[in-house]
């Protein structure tokens, strides 16, 4: 063990990190949270450019997110077999963003200039957009292959899903008011302008990012943090194998797939309509956003860390999972039975009704609640890695986190299929409800079970999966002392 690494360590093999490491990597996963926002917005670019209808944009978006799942395995495979100069991790970070920001331009300034006839734009578009995933699937698995390495110690693990958390309260607070914005400037989201500003606000500020995720992760990105300490040979085989047999993983991808599906169906359009056509004013979900994340920004980090750091990462996601499914009950039943109209005063600007308290109350439990169930989630893909580790005494971190990406995104690729076909199945066949869609009942009433019931039919699938996942506080302990006994037998071979 080298001097350098050796400060780290301490008794039974934990290694730990210094807290601004941890801060700083977290914003590998902000990085391309950032382009997975950008392409919420994908289907107005697809109707409004490329000449596609509604439900085939859906599918378009189904259809990439598969591809994206099908390429994980490999990538992962790859990372696994990677350990040279510039890491096991970091050389994925660089390409992977650099893919991205040149993939992500072509798409938005590149397609709509080519000739409309015989679907040239549309397969132009999938063929560039096949290239895009394979870039952000590199970027990805980073996020949960380095966690392993990063830290290992079970009051640390939880803290990058504080940072996380408050990273995507921040990016998707910022990133609402900007799309709200852009739709008013511009009078619709189906317009050159609007990807251009986000593409160029996307762009730059997730290289910085990543450049900043990258000198985060180096001193550990090194073969003395990697899992037993020694190369270990992985096959493809090893993915059906740890897939049979590793039960924290299959629990983790039944609870966190039917999570993604869940808030992913909760896409732009849903928000819009809510507060475009329910409320009648568009940018007042920019302003909401912006009122409700700090007091759930703070409820977060008090969750995760009463909850994770002293009761472990299964129970946190339990409790966040039951708080959850109840403040989104209250949240769809506030839709259905109140006048959401009387948010706004006489002058379209906000109004401190009964609704209007009683939604930023819910938002904020919601944002906490929904921030562990949802964050923590990442290291908890670690703690699945160790277990690997002492179930077979395999060190296979990429495969673990792309095992999860591909069933995880399979399984949620269904979420921009089934918010188009719910809308076609109401009349929206050719174009999405935008801000001048009028209100109708039907429109109500897809828009409040996308919005909140999907969330709670996938919180409920929490319940259920955690029932059966191993990992418990005591376990991972166990787990621990086990590997640093793994470990210390390599370094004396």
């Amino acid at each position: 063990m080298s001097t350098n690494s050796s400060k780290y360590y301490g008794e039974n093999g934990i290694h730990r990190v210094p807290l601004w490491r941890i801060g700083g990597f977290a914003l590998n996963n902000t990085a391309t949270n950032l382009y997975l926002f950008m392409m919420n917005y994908v289907a107005y670019y697809l109707t409004g450019f490329v000449g596609v209808a509604v439900v085939t944009a859906s599918s378009f978006s189904m259809m990439m997110r598969i591809w994206d799942g099908v390429t994980d395995p490999f990538i992962g495979f790859v990372v696994d077999k990677t350990n040279g100069k510039f890491g096991k991790n970091r050389p994925f970070m660089v390409i992977g963003n650099a893919i991205l920001f040149v993939t992500s331009f072509i798409l938005f300034h590149v397609t709509h200039l080519l000739p409309e006839s015989k679907g040239v734009r549309f397969a132009f578009f999938i063929v560039v957009s096949a290239i895009y995933y394979i870039g952000y699937t590199f970027q990805c698995v980073v996020t949960k292959s380095a966690q392993t390495c990063l830290t290992n110690d079970p009051k640390q693990r939880p803290l990058f899903s504080i940072f996380d958390g408050i990273y995507n309260v921040i990016l998707f607070t910022g990133m609402a008011m900007i799309g709200a914005k852009l739709g008013t400037k511009y009078g619709t989201m189906a317009h050159t302008g609007v990807f251009h500003e986000l593409w160029l606000m996307v762009g730059i500020c997730s290289a910085i990012f990543t450049a900043i995720a990258v000198i985060s992760i180096a001193p550990k990105d090194r073969s003395e943090f990697f899992g037993t300490g020694k190369a270990v040979r992985v096959g493809l085989k090893d993915y059906w194998e740890t897939l049979k047999n590793n039960r924290a993983i299959q629990m983790l991808i039944v609870s966190a797939s039917t999570d993604k599906l869940a808030s992913s169906t909760k896409t732009s359009t849903v928000t819009l309509v809510l507060f475009a056509v329910l409320v009648g004013n568009y940018e007042l979900s920019g302003t909401l956003t912006g009122i409700t994340s700090i007091p759930g920004l703070i409820l977060l980090i008090f969750l995760v860390g009463g909850l994770a750091t002293r009761l472990g990462q299964r129970k946190a996601m339990l409790i966040g999972s039951i708080g959850g499914i109840i403040v989104n009950a209250l949240l769809g039943i506030l839709w259905l039975v109140g006048d959401p109209t009387t948010m706004l005063n006489g002058n379209g600007g906000l109004r401190w009704s009964f609704f209007t308290i009683a939604y930023v109350l819910l938002t904020i439990a919601f944002t906490g609640f929904q921030g562990v169930s949802g964050n923590i989630v990442i290291p908890m893909t670690a703690d699945c890695a160790d277990y690997e580790v002492y179930r077979s005494g395999k060190y296979v971190p990429g495969l673990m986190g792309t095992l999860f990406s591909l069933v995880d995104k399979l399984i949620s690729s269904f979420a921009p299929m089934i918010t188009g076909v719910m809308y076609a199945a109401i009349g929206f066949k050719e174009a999405l409800p935008d801000v001048q869609t009028p209100y109708s009942d039907p429109l109500k009433y897809v828009t409040i079970f996308l919005a909140y019931g999907m969330i709670i039919i996938g919180l409920l699938c929490n319940l259920v999966a955690l029932k059966f996942y191993p990992l418990t506080k005591e376990k991972m302990a166990e787990i621990q002392g086990e590997i640093a006994a793994i470990k210390a037998k390599a370094m004396q071979e």
